[in-house]
């Protein structure tokens, strides 16, 4: 059992039904797991702050993070998020997971599973994938200078921004 305590949650507990990296439903095939997404750079370093203990400490051994949000830090060294309550205005906070689809990411690959919220989860991860579609229709295979606001944000949902 998991019990979180941190600016945003207290006393918050969970369980972990699911080998940790294993088990995913199949229409959930992130390419990046959560550790190599924080040493890529994602989220201008600013994200998983007050928030480490819940973790492995192993996911945060190549972690690039920052105490204030720095574009810099992302691994395409741009400016790639909105703000959470711009998240909130869009009803995109889902469950118990008041940080967002990365926080849900990073807990059900620990291996809590949450059946509803997982499949709402899942499907807007799916949804995302148009982003790699734009990108193979408008740039050049390998120019990793195109797009990099959408080549960040791939990174950001767990996808392969490289293509």
């Amino acid at each position: 059992m998991i019990t979180v305590n941190d600016r945003m949650q207290s006393e918050y507990r969970y369980a972990l039904d699911a080998p940790e990296g294993a088990s995913f439903d199949p229409d959930f095939q992130p390419f990046h797991s959560p550790a190599e997404m924080l040493a890529l750079g994602v989220f201008e370093g600013k994200y998983m702050n007050d928030c480490r203990e819940e973790f492995p400490e192993n996911w945060f051994e190549k972690a690039k993070l920052s105490a204030v949000a720095d574009p810099e830090v992302n691994y395409f060294g741009i400016k790639s998020r909105q703000p959470l309550s711009h998240w909130r205005d869009k009803g995109w906070i889902h469950g118990p997971d008041p940080r967002g689809w990365f926080q849900w990411y990073c807990r059900y690959y620990l291996g809590r599973r949450l059946p509803e919220v997982d499949q709402i989860q899942i499907k807007r991860w799916r949804g995302f994938a148009r982003h790699a579609g734009q990108i193979r229709a408008n740039c050049h295979p390998g120019d990793l200078f195109c797009r990099p606001r959408q080549r960040q944000a791939l990174l950001q949902w767990a996808y392969d921004p490289f293509l």
